[in-house]
């Protein structure tokens, strides 16, 4: 089976799990929701700091479970303790390669990942291991951004940059930014032949949602896994990363400032 082969642009800095810890089910997974009953059996991969884990253990109820895996062992213990916090006693974590995943045939009724296709080498055979392991008549149900279609007012041609250089930075790591896209595409190429397709969007407009959003891009830029590949890898220096964080924090006051971050979706039927 193969092996990952692309490296997590992001990585788990401080800025990045700001934006983590922000998802939710309803945020992240209103596609999937309607689908979700008592009972169920969930594996929710790259479930990161587990907030959508645990969103989506409590509408399967006691009688059911998720089981949330992430190829960053580190960060499950923060996965651990949000179940923990929300007093959860239907969930398990482990970590795991999702182009390998250590789980026999039909283990369960939905997989979920979130913002996970964008950044693994091989998206096709991730979607059939997805699909090796959810029983027939379940569903495998996958959400990634699409960098190339983010859109913003007024423009900037700094954050022209940054789009940019973001793009470069995580295909040089072995990932692919449009996402969002390429779904349904990546679903028929796994073997799916009942695939539906959605789009959805998160929209920053609001005084303190700017603040947040720029404000992490910012520290993002100059402070996490990504300044450092992107440096690194020779994609940018390091005064032009401060540029960057400094067009975002000045750009994130602006009165009119407006950003949209589209996402595909898919729900695959085994």
């Amino acid at each position: 089976m193969p092996k990952e082969t692309a490296v997590y642009t992001h990585g788990h800095h401080e800025s990045v799990l700001r934006s983590h810890t922000w998802r939710t089910a309803a945020n992240s997974a209103a596609y999937l929701i309607p689908h979700l009953h008592p009972g169920l059996c969930v594996l929710d991969v790259g479930c990161g700091p587990g907030t959508i884990t645990a969103d989506l253990a409590a509408l399967v109820g006691p009688e059911g479970h998720v089981t949330g895996v992430d190829a960053a062992s580190a960060i499950l213990d923060q996965a651990r303790a949000t179940a923990a916090e929300r007093g959860l006693t239907n969930t398990d974590f482990a970590p795991a390669d999702v182009h390998a995943l250590d789980f026999p045939d039909d283990s369960f009724d939905v997989v979920h990942a979130h913002q996970v296709l964008q950044h693994v080498g091989d998206p096709v055979t991730a979607l059939r291991e997805m699909r090796r392991v959810c029983r027939p008549g379940g569903i495998v149900a996958a959400r990634d951004s699409d960098y190339q279609a983010m859109t913003w007012y007024p423009e900037h041609p700094v954050l022209d940059g940054w789009l940019s250089l973001y793009r470069q930075v995580a295909r040089a790591n072995g990932g692919e930014p449009d996402a969002g896209r390429r779904l349904r595409s990546w679903a028929l190429g796994a073997g799916f032949t009942d695939v539906t397709s959605s789009a959805a969007t998160w929209c920053y407009a609001t005084e303190d949602e700017l603040s947040w959003w720029t404000g992490l891009w910012a520290d993002r830029t100059v402070a996490s896994s990504y300044a450092v590949r992107a440096t690194e890898s020779g994609h940018a220096t390091e005064e032009q990363l401060k540029e960057i964080s400094a067009a975002w924090r000045e750009w994130g006051t602006r009165e009119d400032a407006w950003f949209m971050v589209p996402h595909g979706e898919i729900l695959c039927r085994v």
